[in-house]
């Protein structure tokens, strides 16, 4: 089939067929037909004019489904030796994450993501979110930027409330303290995939392409390997982990029909496989959340679902017809497990109740539109309120689920999505899609640009609150970077260099100043914070200093 100057290969064509048949409307099989000759005439115009029209028709329908099996990733471009150069072939998957061959030939590393460099702060000047910021990091009130040095003149005069600094200011002060020194923690063979902290900081989970599932002990600033888990089922890689809210388990999922629960404690170690029964016969759960109380277990899938699965009853309770396209990624709202968020490919964000969840009825509380693709991660803070989304739009998206988006803004997402006819597993970021105006009906609170979402299902999160009052955003990139974000400001305000691949997960400790980037170079590696680099106010300070005393000399001379 040729459609617009390009050939496809695969199944037989509908094109063909279509013409076929038109063909036999469009032409007069009957010889002793007694029709005049002018009515014969006016009837073949007549009937040219419909085939063209049919014709039309089908050239747009077959366009619709050219860029939907193109966006899903089902069929790519490539470089042919027909006379339009180019042809379009099968792919063997429609994943996101299942074909190593989509690996050759990338050019993510070469993308240099468009940054906001004056962002629209509007709305987020006028949120709750400013408040919640200004008041966790003691910053409410402040007018300019108070650096390190002068809070500690501050405290030396006797000018802060109580005999030190409160738990804000020393979120502020340890704000100035960003990571900017790596270290390589360990190096696989294959891909890492997934990298996460325990809540409380002590034990580290990292899962690779090898089908390896490995458990680092951090207690007291440490990076020693507590245990090796073989992956079962596993197709392609293992595509999640995160640990029980106890740190006693972890779960992981993988093209496969079971999630795998492992526990780590204990001198009985169990690997349980939970079976999803799901109706697909390739499946696979993108991303995995476990409710506080541990007794259920969230996940989204390839066939647009969410799935719970009770660990009390060892069964599948709910199968939550959720959206239109992949489910790439669900986490809960807050530690009451009642409030569920879920993104994915159809470029929104749902916030459903688990309360009033029925699979005859899967009706979401609201929607989020405003991405103008895929999501690819969805982060809370943990307030039931707030959210962040990455999407394969070049853009991180900040959320009040208060703000609802309406059915304009959701016809116009859905609309951006279809326009969308480039994959971003192996292609480079068309200028079309990054777009800045914000999308009718978009109701988000801020939108963050400045990092790369290429290659694979890249994570985004908020810093964590005991150490930084949840004053950034932080990302991995596509191009290799760590990114940090200012909630507040939208700006970029640090951007590590390190790794040679994307960098899919990234994690900050609950409690110290590091962060743990897992690439897809086999690299998992720490950030901390090293005096030897300066900060930029520091910077600052010193020219100024040295100015000073540069005039002080000429002034002696």
């Amino acid at each position: 089939m040729c459609l617009f100057g390009v050939h496809y290969v695969g199944a037989q064509s509908m094109g063909s067929q279509s013409s076929s048949g038109m063909s036999g409307r469009g032409s007069n099989d009957n010889p002793d037909q007694s029709e005049p000759e002018s009515n014969q005439n006016s009837t073949h115009r007549s009937r040219r004019q419909t085939d063209r029209a049919s014709t039309s028709e089908e050239d747009v329908n077959l366009a619709q489904v050219l860029a939907y099996l193109l966006r899903r990733g089902q069929v790519r471009v490539v470089h042919g030796s027909r006379a339009t150069g180019l042809q379009l072939v099968q792919s063997v998957s429609d994943s996101d994450e299942d074909s190593d061959g989509a690996w050759e030939g990338r050019l993510g590393h070469r993308y240099d993501p468009p940054v906001d460099t004056q962002p629209d702060t509007q709305e987020v000047d006028r949120s709750e979110i400013r408040t919640q910021i200004l008041l966790a990091t003691a910053s409410s009130g402040l007018k300019g930027r108070y650096s390190f040095t002068h809070m500690l003149a501050q405290r030396e005069q006797g000018r802060c409330r109580g005999s030190s600094f409160s738990h804000g200011e020393c979120s502020r002060i340890r704000s100035h303290f960003l990571p900017n020194h790596v270290v390589h923690k360990d190096t696989y063979q294959q891909k890492a995939f997934c990298g996460v902290y325990s809540d409380d900081g002590n034990m580290f989970l990292s899962a690779c392409q090898d089908q390896n599932i490995r458990l680092y002990d951090t207690r007291r600033g440490g990076f020693t390997l507590k245990r090796t888990i073989k992956a079962r089922d596993v197709g392609w890689s293992v595509l999640d982990v995160c640990f029980t809210r106890d740190s006693r388990s972890v779960l992981y999922s993988s093209w496969s029909d079971y999630i795998h629960v492992c526990s780590i404690d204990g001198e009985h170690q169990t690997h349980i496989a939970l079976d999803l029964n799901p109706d697909e016969r390739r499946f696979c759960v993108f991303s995995l959340a476990a409710s506080t109380d541990g007794t259920e277990i969230l996940g989204g899938a390839n066939d647009g679902c969410l799935y719970v699965f009770d660990r009390e009853q060892n069964r599948r309770t709910l199968k939550i017809d959720a959206h239109e396209d992949d489910v790439n990624t669900v986490a809960f709202a807050d530690g009451s497990s009642q409030l569920l968020f879920s993104g994915s490919d159809d470029a929104l964000c749902k916030v459903w109740d688990r309360r009033t969840l029925r699979e005859n009825r899967p009706q979401p509380v609201g929607q989020l539109a405003g991405h103008r693709d895929g999501i690819t991660f969805i982060h809370s803070k943990c307030d039931a309120r707030y959210l962040i989304s990455n999407s394969k739009d070049q853009t991180i998206k900040l959320w009040d689920v208060r703000k609802f988006s309406p059915k304009e803004g959701l016809a116009a997402s859905r609309l951006a999505v279809t326009q969308q006819n480039w994959d971003y597993r192996w292609q480079q970021v068309p200028q079309r899609a990054l777009k800045r105006h914000k999308l009718t009906g978009d109701t988000s609170v801020m939108t963050y640009r400045g990092h790369g979402v290429l290659h694979t299902l890249i994570r985004c999160r908020f810093s964590p609150e005991f150490s930084t009052g949840q004053r950034f955003i932080y990302t991995g990139c596509s191009t290799g970077k760590i990114i940090i974000y200012d909630v507040l400001t939208g700006r970029v305000v640090s951007s590590l260099t390190g790794h040679e691949a994307c960098v899919r997960d990234v994690s900050w400790h609950p409690y110290q100043d590091n962060i743990i980037s897992s690439s897809w170079d086999g690299a998992v590696c720490l950030w901390e914070h090293r005096e030897n680099h300066l900060l930029d106010e520091d910077r600052e300070r010193v020219d100024v200093v040295s100015q000073h005393q540069s005039r002080e000399e000429k002034k002696d001379d």
